[in-house]
């Protein structure tokens, strides 16, 4: 009762807060779309003013904050219909870059909203016009508005595939914060943690137990996107120019991994002149940064995002471009997942490479994936390989282009490893989701 009524008393502090704020969000976010960070036209849907009528009929709300949570929840939106083709659903993630990619893989009639900001004013407008009878909210988006006011309106709340970062779990565990995460996660009528690591954090901080229930990690599970005829022949074509090359990828590298995977291209193209490194930077900026380096030293560079060939000489292909990369997968056998090479960095989905029949290649900075590579080596120690940095990833690379055997080796574990990891998961999810909160919600 003590640490309810701490709880409460931490929670009204942050509202009083927040609606302080309230008045200057409007300049906020002008000035984010100005920098290219809310979309131009549909920024103000982040005030929670809708851009749509609310349809007749129960609903469902998705939240996800990006492009991975939200592509990894796709599979569960479609589930849904199929199960019950009398809900509708209202997806919403916080960033642009999710919104040009998943906005276009939603099923028909799916509602696509940007999330409101953690603010009363934006979170009370956003809930007053959808009034959604149930929030399925997607790893860590754990805001103090938006869970009290859903409770507070009766509308049952679920967590998937939830996680709690190290650094999250230290700050949430202390003395005046445990109050009100306590009180956050009571309002839950289900958490489906992403590993027993993360459920005992859940239960640490105080999550009911009994609502704390496994079904495996959606991102495991990888469908095809829905492709134009265009985007085909684009992937088509470069299939093509692929054909009788040797080729690896660096796929979500950051800021500074570039350096690592290029001092490798150098090594690996004195062996093999005709080798191609593919190139994929997490932010397609910094791609057009590396293209222009790079062609200032005079090297053969092609861009993926201005259609560029592959013509005689190039030997690195910079992809600045958002959404291909499970299609790019595709087109390697081996892929390096960058974001996981330096302290600081949290590592990268590695289920797509696997699922695509990838060689697998991570660093050993990998974060909350730490789960997905041990349950992978778990099923089969040569389904992802983690390697410490430059000299040992030369070396692997080596043996991998060198060893159509051993290649074929890893290519055949990732997949293998994958398939049956994703076997079940939707299904687990949908019996979770229809038991503890759609037959709550919808009674």
């Amino acid at each position: 009762m003590a640490a309810t009524k701490e709880g409460k008393v931490t929670y009204n502090i942050y509202r009083a807060l927040t609606y302080g704020v309230s008045p200057v969000l409007d300049l906020h976010l002008r000035f984010r779309r100005l920098r290219g960070r809310e979309h131009p036209h549909r920024w103000t849907e982040r005030l929670g003013r809708p851009s749509l009528p609310r349809p007749v009929g129960p609903l469902l709300w998705f939240h996800a904050v990006s492009l991975g949570e939200g592509m990894s929840v796709i599979p569960i939106i479609k589930h849904c219909i199929y199960q019950r083709p009398d809900f509708n659903v209202l997806m919403t993630t916080a960033t642009v870059s999710a919104f040009e990619v998943i906005y276009k893989q939603l099923p028909n009639g799916v509602i696509y909203q940007f999330a409101p900001l953690d603010a009363p004013t934006a979170v009370g407008a956003f809930l007053d016009h959808w009034k959604p009878n149930a929030i399925i909210i997607i790893e860590s988006e754990l805001w103090p508005n938006l869970i009290m006011s859903a409770s507070k309106n009766n509308i049952v709340l679920a967590l998937l595939n939830a996680r709690i970062s190290a650094k999250a779990f230290k700050y949430f565990s202390g003395s005046v914060l445990l109050p009100l995460i306590s009180l956050m996660l009571s309002k839950f009528s289900l958490i489906v943690p992403l590993s027993t690591v993360q459920a005992i954090h859940f239960q640490l901080l105080q999550a009911p137990p009994c609502i704390i229930n496994f079904a495996g990690d959606l991102k495991y599970v990888v469908e095809d996107f829905d492709v134009s005829e265009e985007e085909l022949r684009s992937i088509e074509d470069l299939k093509l120019q692929l054909a009788h090359r040797q080729v690896w990828m660096a796929s979500s590298i950051h800021r500074g991994e570039e350096e690592m995977m290029l001092g490798v291209h150098t090594v690996l193209t004195e062996m093999h002149p005709d080798m191609l490194t593919i190139l994929v930077p997490r932010d397609p900026r910094h791609g057009r940064e590396i293209a222009q380096e790079l062609q200032k030293e005079g090297q053969n560079v092609a861009l993926r995002s201005q259609h560029e060939k592959l013509v005689a000489g190039t030997t690195i292909y910079i992809v600045d471009t958002l959404g291909e990369l499970r299609y790019l997968y595709g087109l390697t056998p081996i892929a390096v997942v960058g974001g996981s090479f330096f302290p600081g960095t949290a590592g990268h989905n590695i289920s797509e490479a696997a699922a695509a029949g990838c060689a697998v290649l991570t660093g050993h900075h990998v974060g909350h994936f730490s789960h997905m590579v041990l349950e992978m080596q778990r099923l089969n120690p040569l389904s992802v390989l983690q390697v410490s940095g430059k000299v040992e990833l030369e070396k692997v690379l080596k043996e991998l282009f060198n060893d159509a055997e051993v290649l074929e080796s890893r290519r055949m574990a990732a997949k293998q490893a994958n398939d049956s990891l994703s076997r079940g998961v939707v299904a687990n999810v949908w019996n979770l989701l229809n038991s503890h909160v759609f037959k709550r919600a919808l009674c």
